[in-house]
């Protein structure tokens, strides 16, 4: 089906996994990246595993002349997969025009210039679950109310959903699918990709790596008197290889014409939720290594526990997780083992 799709943010965590994926199905893709949070050695990990050296276009999204050259560039674009954005919900509260600057301007001069190549065109958002903020109920369907946001980088998520269902609505040849993610953790089984965060990570995964490494001294747990049954926060962790297929999936679903609307959304997760201490407890049992941690006070914007109903996406786009939580850390672990060289 060779169909030449841009992949921005596609050097950074879950951009690269579902770069190796779209390869490895038979799409051309141009990545897109400012390595603002991302290395330019990930190309060689991308490579490495699909024997492809992708097209490599360093470029920040907020730059509109450089993003309307690049499209001039490309008239055979069929599709973008968004991954682009700062993500850091921590960062987002103590810097929110940053958050607004970046995930909303990008976006925007993104649809403008699809709008100029006047030619249908598919659009796969990358959203979150931080959309829902603190579901009434549990599991979390497509259909839960969308509530204020807890963070600005949440907020930024819903603005930019509201932005492309109104894009559909004024230009009928575009079409979008915005995929929530849960929480993606773990790396590539080859190991020559993985999460790579630049700084003090923000999110639990990378912090347990890092500390089982040595590189912190205690791992941080943000409360323990939350209402859950250990009092931590529950997350549905999902596998980062399964979440990139899952791109996959919902772009052959728009190119087939196969849309019920031109505006959709899935969740993606694995229906499963594990507290902070069940996941450090899984950790040391995958990886044979005992954390430091200590519970300190709460993080502003955390909510208290997300897991998804992923019927729709099982259904719609025929997709499934299939790995579990235990492969997900063990891949996590070896990834940052590779790095630090134990």
């Amino acid at each position: 089906m060779p169909s030449k799709i841009l992949v921005t943010g596609g050097l950074g965590y879950i951009g690269s996994h579902t770069s190796v994926e779209l390869i490895q199905q038979g799409f051309e893709i141009i990545i897109v990246d400012d390595l603002s949070n991302s290395s330019i050695e990930v190309l060689d990990g991308i490579k490495k595993i699909t024997g492809v050296s992708p097209e490599f276009v360093k470029l920040n999204l907020r730059d509109k002349k450089e993003v309307n050259r690049l499209f001039e560039a490309c008239p055979d674009l069929s599709g973008i997969i968004h991954f682009a954005a700062h993500k850091a919900v921590g960062e987002s509260i103590d810097q929110p025009l940053k958050y607004y600057q970046n995930n909303i301007g990008s976006l925007i001069n993104l649809l403008q210039a699809i709008e100029s190549m006047r030619k249908r065109f598919s659009f796969i958002f990358s959203s979150s679950c931080t959309v829902y903020g603190q579901a009434d109920k549990l599991p979390i369907t497509e259909k839960a109310p969308i509530k204020k946001a807890e963070s600005p980088y949440g907020n930024t998520k819903q603005i930019g959903e509201e932005i492309l269902y109104d894009s559909t609505r004024s230009n009928r040849l575009i079409k979008v699918i915005s995929l929530r993610y849960f929480n993606p953790i773990g790396g590539h089984p080859s190991i020559e990709i993985g999460e790579l965060p630049k700084g003090k990570p923000q999110n639990l995964v990378p912090f347990i790596t890092q500390t089982a490494a040595g590189i912190h001294k205690n791992l941080n747990v943000f409360g323990n008197d939350y209402p859950t049954l250990d009092g931590t926060c529950i997350r549905d962790y999902i596998h980062v290889v399964d979440l990139a297929e899952a791109h996959v999936s919902g772009l052959k679903r728009m190119m087939a014409n196969e849309q019920n609307d031109n505006f959709e959304v899935f969740n993606l997760g694995t229906g499963k939720g594990k507290s902070v201490l069940e996941v450090i407890k899984i950790f040391e049992k995958v990886s044979g290594v005992n954390l430091n941690y200590e519970i300190v006070e709460r993080r502003p914007g955390d909510i208290v526990e997300a897991y998804a109903d992923t019927t729709k996406a099982n259904k719609v786009l025929r997709w499934k997780a299939k790995n579990d939580l235990g492969e997900a850390l063990k891949t996590a672990w070896e990834w940052e083992k590779k790095l630090r060289n134990i």
